[in-house]
């Protein structure tokens, strides 16, 4: 059984940026953002459930959905929330636990980066939790200039999860995000060498 580390943070907290240098180590990394674009691609199980409950306006004309309108029906009614989190969660629980497995049948460590986390419960699965934290101003701001959001949508959004504060109870690690790419990607390297996890060539 291999040793799994979960990965989580916030949006715009900067996942992806220690997701892509683990990868860049040789590590496997579960991406469950990916996974979800891929259910929710033409034909996938999140996009047929998508499509009954909000009918063909969340659909393009090429056929794939129309993502920002998804996310504004969801993010702007609590019930919707709820409903996206019982129905689309239990639907990539399933499918992410099918690859965790798998993986664990081959990998003596692999990493899981999962956004809602302690949100949909998944702290049971990980040896570690590893957090990507920075101050919620800071985090709004990135939001704001990377998703071009005005401050009220930036704010819903992040309200729609925990926020990193109370994560930060949680997580076995944190990494501070908030300074430089060279001091965030130290801060790795740190915990793979205290680990003594040993990059695949």
């Amino acid at each position: 059984m291999g040793k799994i580390i979960g990965i989580t943070g916030g949006i715009s907290s900067g996942k992806s940026t220690v997701t892509n240098f683990l990868r860049h180590r040789g590590f496997q990394v579960v991406d469950a953002d990916a996974l979800v674009h891929q259910l929710q691609a033409p034909g996938g199980r999140l996009y047929n459930i998508l499509v009954e409950h909000f009918g063909n306006q969340v659909v393009l004309k090429n056929g794939q959905l129309n993502r920002p309108l998804l996310a504004s029906l969801i993010f702007s009614n609590p019930e919707e929330q709820e409903w996206s989190k019982e129905t689309q969660g239990q639907v990539i629980l399933e499918e992410l636990a099918a690859l965790k497995n798998q993986l664990a049948q081959t990998e003596a460590i692999f990493f899981m980066d999962i956004p809602l986390l302690f949100e949909q419960g998944y702290e049971s699965w990980f040896d570690e939790v590893w957090l990507i934290y920075l101050d919620r101003e800071t985090q709004i701001e990135r939001l704001m200039n990377r998703d071009k959001l005005s401050l009220e949508a930036a704010e819903s959004r992040l309200s729609s999860q925990w926020s990193l504060d109370k994560k930060k109870k949680l997580a076995t690690h944190i990494i501070d995000n908030s300074g430089s790419l060279d001091q965030l990607l130290s801060q790795i390297i740190s915990l793979l060498e205290r680990g003594e996890f040993h990059e695949r060539n």
